[in-house]
């Protein structure tokens, strides 16, 4: 058992300046992937600072009619918050495709931005690891891969990003709120989370003692035509092979705006917005749709046993907006057997 020492935060500014002074002091809030970590010595903070009692658990209305969801709120309760339901419903798919209900009950809104990036050889202690060990190698290029990213990998690294909740966010155009010891800025979703590079040990562009504070949603959208399609080995508590956030606004019988974020496939959540605008005034059909899976994967590269993991994107591409066309919303994930 690892020596670690442990403070209890009561105000945001106590939490940020006990982390930022200390480089080996980490949030920690539900705990339902740093704990994990540490059980398996992948992390070893000297020091935690526990933020469960910060007033960062409300969901409140913004001006411009958007939601502003504290870094605190349980998954749980973001899924089944009735304005959730209402107006963010492909947001409230997506939190409860993860995890079990024990562990939504424990994961907070905030935490869930934060979740370490998925490989088997990051989370065993035993083998090289550029993401624990910069310059130590990646034995998942050659190795034990069939979860691992098909886009925006590098020589360096080659996990994925974990979350169903972060590709719903990615899709709705979220911003991150964050304070830190220079003050409080925001960040547009797809500027959080990191592509590997040669630095795969980061995996968001937070400074240290930098904390999120809360999740923006900008006004309601694509509250009728969506879904969120996830595709795994078991049809409950595992991470996505694939998942798809997919939304559509229609104007008479055409695509006036399109959303596609993919999950399961890179460091982080994938989102390219030229495969979105080729859409954009097409009527929605099964071309169409191909034809935006085939720039969504553009460039995508298989490593061996993850090979598949292109084409199950393509078509899951092509069938989530299917759906999200109809206005019918994926009610069960899918179990994939290979």
């Amino acid at each position: 058992m690892m020596n670690f020492s442990y403070t209890r935060a009561t105000t945001v500014g106590d939490a940020i300046q006990a982390v930022a002074g200390d480089p080996q002091a980490r949030f920690i809030a539900g705990g339902t992937n740093l704990v994990d970590l540490m059980k398996y010595d992948v992390e070893r903070p000297g020091r935690l600072v526990d933020i469960t009692r910060l007033p960062l658990k409300a969901i409140e209305q913004t001006a411009d009619g958007g939601l502003k969801i504290g870094a605190l709120v349980p998954n749980s309760d973001l899924a089944y918050d009735a304005r959730i339901e209402r107006d963010y419903p492909l947001l409230a798919s997506a939190i409860l495709a993860g995890a079990s209900a024990q562990l939504r009950n424990a994961a907070t809104t905030g935490g869930n931005l934060l979740q370490r990036t998925r490989c088997y050889y990051f989370y065993d202690a035993g083998v090289p690891c550029n993401k624990r060990e910069p310059g130590s190698g990646c034995p998942a290029k050659t190795g034990v891969n069939r979860i691992h990213a098909i886009l925006g990998a590098s020589d360096a690294c080659i996990a994925t990003h974990p979350s169903d909740m972060c590709v719903a966010l990615a899709a709705l155009g979220a911003t991150v709120h964050v304070e830190g010891p220079d003050g409080a800025r925001v960040i547009a979703f797809e500027d959080f989370h990191r592509l590997p590079g040669d630095t795969p040990e980061k995996d968001n562009t937070l400074a240290h003692g930098e904390m999120v504070t809360a999740v923006e949603l900008p006004a309601p959208r694509f509250g009728q035509n969506h879904t969120y399609l996830k595709l795994r080995d078991r049809l409950s508590y595992a991470f996505a092979l694939v998942s798809v956030a997919a939304a559509i606004e229609l104007d008479g019988d055409v695509v006036s705006e399109a959303r596609i974020a993919l999950g399961g496939v890179a460091h982080k959540p994938w989102r390219v917005p030229e495969a979105e605008a080729l859409l954009k005034g097409k009527l929605p059909s099964s071309g169409a749709f191909e034809e935006a899976a085939d720039r969504l994967l553009k460039g995508a590269v298989g490593h061996g046993e993850n090979d598949f993991k292109i084409e199950l994107a393509r078509r899951a591409v092509v069938r989530a907006l299917s759906q999200a066309a109809a206005g019918t919303p994926q009610v069960q994930s899918n179990k994939i057997v290979n």
